[in-house]
Formats: structure tokens, sequence, C-alpha cells
């Protein structure tokens, strides 16, 4: 009988991706659980791993802390009972607060508990949990904020990406203008809508580029009016499945400074601009960022820096003169030399069932 592993993930994409990939991983060996809360949901549709339901709430608001403490007894009590019915063996944590009831239920039960950290700062779920923990997987052992009486528990591994970005197709395509990616997020930014648009629309009237844009719902339509009244061949969308087809038409990208985001362009060696959600916590994105820029494998403007002429300027260089281009294309290649599917399974595999 196969052991039973429950993943604990949700909120936003940043946590749900990698647990998803790490179900592909473990999928075979194991039996596996997956549990989210509200907003993780609607990214596991397409799971069909059984799903277990708690819903967290968020610690942050000083007035509501004794309600939510309260809530947190309650779903501990929860987690302990779904833990026992489950008949779980072992816990793997992708961080953040929604992990709180099931770990410490996890501890209670003297359940095995793994940890995942996908960005370059240690959350602070995650660095609670590091004493209870057997191991943390990361992808450095430079990671900011890491206590360093914990340092034994990292275990190295490459960024988890889902199966499909490691065909890297993108190389093998040729086009006749210079497609770039704005990924804003499902939920979209203002200075993702408004400044770059223009920007787009300077350097279009002197090269043949097509802008590939994820934006919030409410903003599609206008997108699309936009580009298409200045005569900008378009793709504008809010959600897409298969975003491995996206990826592998884009030469370049502007994005937030997600981990899930950047290990994907990274791994499929399409350079990127990091403009850091300012508001992020901790400062993770930018830290996220700059793990690659030290790599020379990237770019990064701060946002409070963000104006359309910095931004047009940028472009225009980036299409003039393709040397820094192609030198940061090259660098994320090395970066990932011998990053397998195989190689991580393996790594993940051994880990797990050393402990």
């Amino acid at each position: 009988m196969k052991k039973k592993i429950l993943i604990s993930t949700g909120g936003s994409g940043g946590h749900v991706i990698p647990a998803k990939v790490l179900i592909d991983h473990l999928n075979y060996n194991f039996e596996v659980i997956i549990s989210t809360d509200k907003r993780g949901e609607k990214y596991l549709k397409d799971v069909a791993n059984k799903k277990i339901k708690i819903y967290t709430p968020k610690l942050n608001n000083l007035y509501l802390l004794p309600l939510n403490l309260i809530k947190i007894f309650y779903l501990t009590v929860k987690s302990l009972f779904v833990l026992k019915k489950n008949q779980i063996d072992m816990l793997v944590s992708t961080g953040g607060y929604m992990s709180l009831p099931l770990c410490l239920a996890a501890k209670i039960l003297s359940i095995k508990i793994f940890l995942l950290e996908p960005n370059m700062i240690l959350g602070r779920a995650n660095n609670f949990f590091l004493q209870f923990s057997e191991k943390i997987f990361c992808y450095t052992n430079s990671i900011k904020n890491f206590p360093s009486k914990f340092l034994k528990q990292i275990v190295l591994i490459k960024p988890l990406v889902r199966p499909m970005f490691y065909e890297k197709l993108n190389n093998n395509i040729k086009k006749d203008k210079f497609n770039f990616l704005v990924i804003g997020g499902s939920q979209g930014a203002n200075i993702f809508d408004f400044e770059i648009k223009e920007s787009f629309n300077e350097i279009s009237k002197s090269f043949p580029i097509k802008v590939i844009h994820q934006t919030s719902e409410q903003n599609v339509e206008k997108l699309k009016d936009f580009y298409f009244k200045n005569n900008i061949d378009c793709y504008v969308f809010s959600y897409q499945e298969n975003f491995f087809n996206i990826l592998n038409k884009t030469d370049f990208c502007i994005t937030r400074g997600g981990a899930s985001t950047l290990a994907e362009l990274s791994l499929m060696s399409i350079p990127f601009l990091v403009i850091p959600l300012p508001t992020a916590k901790d400062n993770h994105q930018f830290e996220n960022a700059l793990y690659y820029k030290n790599k020379n494998s990237c770019w990064i403007i701060d946002q409070k820096n963000f104006n359309k002429n910095k931004l047009t300027q940028f472009f225009l260089n980036l299409l003039t003169d393709h040397n820094e281009y192609l030198k940061k294309k090259e660098n994320l290649k090395k970066l990932n030399y011998q990053n397998t599917w195989n190689n991580v399974n393996q790594k993940i595999l051994d880990t797990i069932n050393a402990n």
C-alpha cells in the first residue's frame, strides 16, 4: 500500500503552482491529497487528486486577531480529524498562513513535515515551522533571513516547473515580429496596463512587434481596442489554461517577480524585465528577481523609478542592440544546464524516502 502525502497550499498561484508540480512528482510513488483555501480552488480545477478545503483566516488584522485565533484553533482541531481520517503519513507545506492549522495538527500527531520555500526570502510560516520539519526544499542555500542553525535542513532542488516547460520549444520557432509578453497577473496592475501600452505604441512606429498582454477581465476589451486602434498586433487575455503555448511564442517578457513565473521563463531561456510589486510581503519579489540579476540573466526596474519614457528607451535599446539580450539568453541556458525533470524528481523522492 502506498504511503499517503498531504500537500498543503492555497492563496496565490505562487503557492499553488509549485504544489501542482509536486503532485506530478509524487503521484506515481505515493497517494497524494491536496488541501487548499478559497483563493486556491480556482487553480486546482484540473487536478484529479482528492481535495480538502480548509479556509484559514489571515492574521494581519489586529482588530480581528482574537476571533481569527479562535478560528485557527477550531481549524487545527478539524485538521487533526482530517489527518487521522485520511491516514496521512507525511505533510508537505508550500508555506503561507493557510498552512498553519494543518502543520500544527501534523506536529501534534507526530506526522513528518516537509516544507517548500520557492522564494529567495524565507516566508514567515516556513520560518516558524522549520523547527518541526524534517527538511525544507529550496532553490538556493542563500535564502535571506534563513536561521543559520537550520541550514542543514535545506535540500537544494531546481525550481519546480511544470513538465511541459522542459520541452523548451521556443528556440525552434521563427517569427517575423519581436513578441513581447506582459504578465500583469489575472488581477491586473495599472502600471502594466497603462504605462507599458504607451511604450509599445512608441516603439511599434519603428519596429515590427506583437504584444501578448495578460490583464484583469475588466481591462481586456479596453486594451484590445487600444492596440487595434494603433495597428499593433496583439493577443490580450485574462487567464490562459495552457500558458506554455504563450511562452513558447515569446521573445521577451515584462513581469512581476513571482517565483514560478521567473522559473518558467528561465527554463525556457526567455530574457525578462522584472518590475517587483513594492507591496509584496518581505519584498520577496525583488529578492526573487535579484537572484537572476546577480547571474546577469534579467533586468530589474523599481516601480518607483518606472515611467513611460524610461521604458520606451529600454525597449528601443533592446531592439536596436541585441548583444545584452543574447548574453542574458545564454546565461539562462547555462543556469539551467542539466536541469531535467528526472533530476528534480529523484532528489525529491530520495529526500522524502530517506526520512
